[in-house]
């Protein structure tokens, strides 16, 4: 999949975010369509140039805003607009 992300070690943003923000503006505005599946992290790792870890941190953060969901090894796709994220953790209400 070729993307077109661009990181600067100039900027004062960190990579992970340069990374997050910019997949999220793909995904708002339909390039990256609900179900596409994004670039593997060594993938888009190897054509940054930057640490897989960089990658994996934007790919989380977007897990966690429930723009973006793994599939386990299948890698991770861009969640539909409607779905609902699933619940990772249940608390309990103390009394």
């Amino acid at each position: 999949m070729k993307t077109n992300i661009r990181v600067s070690r100039k900027k004062p943003e960190s990579l992970t975010r340069q990374i997050r923000d910019q997949l999220s503006t793909l995904i708002e505005s339909g390039t990256l369509a609900a179900g596409s599946l994004l670039p593997s992290e060594r993938e888009l790792a190897n054509s940054l140039k930057v640490a897989r870890n960089v990658v994996r941190g934007a790919y989380e953060q977007l897990m966690a805003f429930g723009t973006v969901q793994s599939e386990g090894r299948k890698g991770r796709r861009v969640r539909p607009a409607g779905a609902k994220k699933k619940a990772t953790k249940t608390t309990k209400k103390k009394k």
